[in-house]
């Protein structure tokens, strides 16, 4: 290691910790922000260009597209912490060759899943809460069936860009984000709006653009300029290291897979409750559009606060490791101060202003839709102010060296009380009930971390 990366090292233990929470959280929040909106640009011009019942027809999609981002982070992430540990142990040669696993399993999983989204569509799409009848579901036909042929060049610019990370080229991977957004950002509307391609033009604008990432992605892993580099003329197959890589990425992979499933039963709620709660026919595409814009402007605002969790951890890691924990205590104070005030921010705009960020999506809406979406907003973000302090705590237990606890308080909020609050709620308030789910998970999931982070910060001033 040379001096300078040393001195770098040192500075994470004796900088003002303000000072290195800025420095560290502003590159993470870029990044969040500029991946986040990919999906967000779609729905805005799809919303404004096509109708409101195609953003529900993107909802329906959007369960498979957390089930590919699963095999991207199951391979991506999980060969990223592979080459970190080998890089670190000197073994450059295995490295290259966990890289080389990386792009062929990628490819592989890539290929599978577009050859089973081809060929069982409808079967696929029927099971992702669509009722009979949706007109939804033929705007998320047409726009899934464009987005498998891209399906290879995603998955790889994805994967690969872990892989850049962990190199220490973080650069590197931002410019991929600034070039594939700016170009979704440039390509959306002169499809929708000029060529008129509806939504198969925002598909074609995401692939497009998704594939100009990867090509600077795989043109930096063969360059000079990186540690390791693509060599596939010298790939060595090995069982054992597919399955290490597996076993690296595996968390990230059960955590996406989760959502997925998660999502089906939101759409399927909606499908269910729409009709009768909104006294329209077409009532649950509605509710799938509603709740298509929420989580859009949820995803926003959550962006920065994900940002500030990962600019965080480094300097609780280091200072933790170092036994420096007044260090980490203020920089865990500070990290929780700086989420909980975006959450807030975001809190009063979606509090005071629901129709309006409503119609950034959809400007000319029905009224069923303009009935529900504010007051769903409303609703499912009433505990947003406490959901930076549940970010950033989960995240204190895995730099503590305790990782379960983390995924175990991460499921509490996503997974184990949300569904059960989901069916139960649907089934007593129906679509009303399935708006209320996710304040009434915030609650007691943070008051569960709450409980066990107070415990957890004592030891640490007890050791101050």
């Amino acid at each position: 290691m040379s001096e300078s990366q040393i001195n770098a090292a040192d500075r994470i233990g004796v900088e003002p910790v303000g000072r290195l929470l800025l420095r560290f959280s502003l590159p993470a929040i870029t990044g969040m922000l500029v991946n986040a909106l990919y999906n967000v640009v779609d729905r805005i011009f799809v919303g404004r260009g096509v109708n409101e019942i195609a953003l529900g027809g993107l909802s329906l999609v959007s369960p498979l597209m957390s089930l590919a981002m699963a095999f991207a982070m199951l391979f991506g992430i999980g060969s990223a912490n592979m080459i970190s540990i080998r890089l670190g142990q000197g073994r450059k040669e295995e490295a290259e060759n966990t890289l080389n696993h990386c792009v062929l399993l990628l490819i592989a999983s890539s290929i599978l899943l577009t050859f089973v989204g081809l060929f069982f569509m409808d079967e696929i799409l029927s099971v992702m809460g669509a009722q009979e009848g949706s007109l939804a579901l033929d705007y998320s036909r047409r726009y899934f069936k464009i987005i498998l042929y891209g399906s290879i060049p995603m998955q790889v610019g994805f994967g690969l860009s872990h892989c850049t990370r962990a190199q220490g080229f973080p650069t590197i991977t931002m410019i991929a984000m600034f070039l594939g957004a700016g170009l979704n950002t440039i390509l959306d509307p002169l499809f929708i709006f000029v060529f008129r391609w509806g939504v198969e033009g925002a598909a074609w604008a995401t692939i497009i653009s998704q594939a100009v990432s990867c090509i600077w992605i795989l043109s930096f892993s063969f360059s000079k300029k990186a540690v390791i580099h693509l060599k596939p003329a010298a790939f060595k197959a090995s069982l054992k290291t597919t399955v290490e890589i597996m076993g690296f990425g595996s968390p990230q992979f059960i955590m996406h897979i989760v959502m997925s499933a998660v999502q089906i039963i939101i759409n399927t709620s909606l499908g269910w409750y729409g009709s009768e709660a909104l006294g329209v026919s077409n009532g649950g595409d509605i509710a799938l559009s509603g709740m298509n814009i929420i989580g859009s402007i949820s995803m926003l605002i959550l962006m920065p606060v994900f940002g500030i969790n990962q600019g965080a951890q480094p300097i609780l890691g280091y200072n933790y490791g170092a036994k420096k924990f007044n260090r980490v205590l203020r920089a865990y104070l500070l990290a929780i101060s700086a989420a909980t005030f975006v959450c807030l921010i975001g809190f009063i705009a979606a509090e005071c202003f629901p129709l309006a960020m409503i119609r950034l999506f959809v400007p000319d809406g029905s009224a069923a839709l303009y009935s529900f979406a504010p007051w769903a907003m409303r609703v499912a973000l009433l505990m947003l102010p406490v959901n930076g302090f549940q970010i950033v705590s989960a995240n204190m237990f895995t730099v503590t060296g305790r990782p379960k606890i983390s995924i175990v308080l991460n499921m509490l909020r996503q997974c184990i009380i949300f569904i059960p609050c989901l069916i139960l709620f649907g089934k007593i308030w129906g679509l009303w009930g399935v708006a209320a789910a996710a304040p009434v998970a915030d609650g007691f999931s943070f008051i569960f971390t709450g409980t066990m982070i107070f415990f957890e910060l004592r030891k640490l001033r007890k050791h101050k």
